[in-house]
């Protein structure tokens, strides 16, 4: 009832670009997406949050991407994106979308996507 596909990933030198995107479709009548954010997760390594972002636009970033990467949204086509700038070997990693499903006051969800690549040479 809920899908989230990403794209946008691929291979880049160091200090190049990359903008990913996440497209968000649902079935689910009334579900709001209030806060949506990438992860990324590294081989061997837990999955970590990168930046997150509200249906009102506030902005949260890990301290690690700050000044580097810009995460955005637009409520009314459902996708959300993440411009990476400056790009360091240490961001190659899978990044995943999320996105917090809720309807009225009830919480439903953590809905995820299968990720995509970004890999970072040096």
């Amino acid at each position: 009832q809920v899908e989230l596909v990403e794209s946008g990933g691929g291979s880049v030198q160091a200090g190049g670009s990359l903008t990913l995107s996440c497209a968000v479709s649902t079935s689910i009548f009334g579900i709001i997406f209030n806060a949506m954010g990438w992860y990324r997760q590294a081989p061997g390594k837990q999955r970590e949050l990168v930046a997150t972002i509200t249906r009102g636009g506030y902005t949260n970033y890990a301290d690690s991407v700050k000044d580097r990467f810009t995460i955005s949204r637009d409520n009314t086509k459902n996708i959300m994106d993440l411009q990476m700038n400056s790009l360091k070997p240490e961001d190659t990693a899978v990044y995943y979308c999320n996105a917090k499903g809720t309807r009225g006051s009830t919480y439903l969800d953590d809905y995820w996507g299968q990720g995509t690549q970004v890999t970072v040479s040096s």
